[in-house]
């Protein structure tokens, strides 16, 4: 039983998700998702364009609120100190409601090419943003692009931990999680010399 109260948008989001998993992607039409959200269609669409958005529907405020943690950090920090500021500002924004529905859209897109494909491409837009946020501070651009993309293979594994169902324990925080991935992740690429 999900601990939040959810909003007609999350409500959208969790009856897809979980018809996703129950009868796959391609079968399930936006009139399945909004009966079981016990909504309309018309709503549907105020919140969504199509069933695809519902798992991109993130993607443009985490990469915005990853780009603003970078821009806000220190003057003198160094590209990768930069970078975890970005991990920081976003995971500060993710919710009780991002770690419950988590298992529901990793078994969607698992059971499904496209949704593969999506995911992928968000990931890419993630580090496009940070390393354009690097350059915005005069970073060069092979190490813009390298942090960039350490970054959001930390943010993925943090978040990947801290939304683990088989956990039994408090998580934590997911701040804590993707600090620790970066700096696991900084410590293998400082063995590749």
């Amino acid at each position: 039983m999900p601990r939040w109260k959810p909003d007609a948008r999350e409500r959208l989001a969790v009856a897809a998700l979980s018809l996703f998993a129950e009868q796959g992607y391609d079968e399930t039409t936006v009139a399945q998702i909004s009966e079981r959200a016990g909504l309309t269609r018309s709503t549907f669409f105020r919140h969504f364009a199509d069933k695809r958005e519902i798992l991109t529907a993130g993607q443009t405020a985490l990469s915005r609120l990853l780009a603003e943690g970078i821009e806000a950090a220190p003057a003198d920090a160094t590209p990768m100190a930069a970078v975890a500021a970005g991990l920081e500002r976003a995971a500060g924004q993710m919710t009780q409601f991002n770690r419950e529905l988590s298992p529901l859209l990793r078994a969607a897109i698992e059971a499904n090419e496209e949704l593969q494909t999506r995911d992928a491409l968000k990931s890419i837009g993630m580090a496009a943003a940070m390393a354009d946020a690097l350059r915005r501070r005069n970073v060069a651009e092979p190490t813009a692009q390298v942090a960039a993309e350490l970054g959001v293979l930390a943010f993925k594994v943090g978040f990947r931990q801290w939304a683990d169902p088989t956990r039994d324990d408090d998580p934590g925080e997911l701040t804590t999680h993707t600090r620790a991935a970066l700096a696991e992740l900084r410590a293998a690429a400082a063995e590749l010399r």
